[in-house]
């Protein structure tokens, strides 16, 4: 029984993630749970402008390119911070937020982090980085009921992503954190300081190669 348990999970997480390597995931679980509904609209890699992914490593996974799935350094330098109390951070790679919002649900548990650890490990071996990028900047939430971020960029600048200037770029990943609270269009705050500092690393990125792996 235990082997059949194992073989039908084995079965059902290869088949989803064989079968996105070549196909856009149609929706996600937390799509279906936006009660806002949602708005997509999926660009290819090769389509959009480069600077759009190498605003997602600069914000969100400065060694996207160099690790296998994780970062244990960012791992445990956000489980010190967590200890010592305050701003709950996060040190989930892009490849992790792709394995949570491709596959699975939002929100913490043990059980939620092992399917998570399992799926990050399944689409570095199957779907590569530049899938892995492709999807990440289609599906993750750029806005209230807003998903990926070519439809981000129709929200807040009125142009698909194949023509985004740097700031543009950097600001749509400066939001990605925390989509729900945070706009694209005249940001203030830390909002802006924080996109400002994305669309200078974004030339750091491209000057050093750490987007290498997605072009």
């Amino acid at each position: 029984m235990l082997f059949k348990l194992v073989l039908v999970f084995l079965l059902l997480s290869l088949g989803p993630v064989i079968l996105y390597r070549f196909l856009p995931p149609p929706v996600t679980l937390t799509m279906l749970f936006d009660q806002r509904g949602f708005t997509k609209d999926w660009m290819s890699l090769s389509e959009m402008d480069p600077d759009m992914a190498r605003a997602a490593i600069a914000a969100e996974d400065g060694k996207f390119c160099a690790h296998h799935g994780f970062d244990a350094v960012a791992i445990a330098q956000a489980m010190r911070h967590n200890a010592s109390g305050g701003r709950i951070r996060g040190g989930s790679t892009i490849s992790q937020q792709v394995a949570k919002n491709v596959f699975l649900w939002q929100g913490g548990g043990f059980l939620r982090k092992g399917l998570e650890a399992w799926f990050t490990a399944l689409v570095e071996m199957i779907w590569g980085k530049r899938r892995i990028m492709e999807v990440y900047l289609n599906v993750a939430e750029t806005g209230l009921g807003t998903y990926g971020a070519n439809a981000g960029a129709m929200r807040y600048f009125r142009h698909d992503a194949s023509r985004l200037t740097r700031t543009e770029a950097a600001r749509i990943a400066a939001i990605l954190p925390l989509p729900k609270k945070r706009g694209a269009v005249a940001p203030k705050g830390f909002t802006r300081r924080y996109g400002n500092s994305i669309a200078a690393r974004i030339g750091v990125v491209q000057r050093d190669g750490l987007d290498s792996c997605v072009r």
